[in-house]
């Protein structure tokens, strides 16, 4: 029996000392952004491209994963522990090939699908330039730096060619991260008078610090205020 539970207790230790260090968490329950995997031709996960194939289209998710971390990268430094650029570069490292073949099979459509050789050029600058800007986001910072930590992490670790796996399972949670949304474990209410102060005057109080309610009426405080404002979880 001793040694049984002797060997628990060091397992319970290895275990401790072997899980991952925690990374930043910015509520007490997080938004739940996950979504349905994708397959490159639903509204609202990127910029529309018209005529294009199955591979062309996942080529374009595959860049816009790619956006989406090195924006990440720059955008959520303010909390090391996302590593957020470690983990972009990483990505970038490890899955350069697969990166430089979405990159030129994306090109490729917009130079098939453009009258002439510089307006397919202009169209895929273009395309570069709005989709760095689609990720790009204040409002809903703090859930978008915590889903791309995720998904950058998951990123690293799938193997060699498979990245467009975990682009298609997860490019809606990263689209979803762009709402901004709030902790989610509590109502919250926010009202004026949660700023407000009792009168202080010396005629509303006597000699030993009592209010005197002859002089300023009913000592009423906090202020019951009328404009408070609700604010529901997103």
């Amino acid at each position: 029996m001793i040694r049984s539970r002797f060997i628990s207790a060091i397992a319970l230790i290895v275990a401790a000392l072997a899980a991952p260090p925690a990374g930043a968490q910015f509520f007490l329950k997080s938004p739940d952004f996950r979504g349905e995997k994708v397959q490159g031709d639903e509204p609202g996960i990127g910029q529309a491209l018209p005529g294009a194939t199955e591979s062309e289209r996942r080529a374009a998710l595959i860049w816009n994963m790619r956006a989406a971390l090195n924006v990440a990268a720059l955008q959520c430094q303010f909390e090391p522990t996302l590593l957020s650029v470690t983990n972009y570069n990483a990505v970038i490292n490890d899955h350069s090939v697969e990166l430089k073949m979405a990159f030129d099979t994306v090109e490729r459509y917009f130079m098939r699908v453009a009258k002439t050789p510089k307006a397919g050029q202009a169209a895929i600058d273009q395309f570069g330039t709005r989709t760095y800007a689609q990720f790009a986001t204040v409002a809903a910072q703090y859930g978008f730096c915590q889903t791309a930590s995720a998904v950058g992490r998951d990123a690293v670790f799938v193997g060699q060619g498979h990245l467009v796996d975990i682009v298609l399972q997860r490019t809606r949670e990263l689209r979803n991260s762009l709402i901004p949304m709030g902790e989610q474990q509590f109502q919250r209410y926010l009202g004026w008078d949660q700023a407000s102060t009792p009168r202080l005057e010396p005629i509303c109080w006597d000699k030993k610090g009592r209010w005197v309610a002859r002089k300023c009426g009913m000592f009423v405080w906090p202020a019951i205020s009328t404009n408070a404002i609700s604010v529901k979880r997103d």
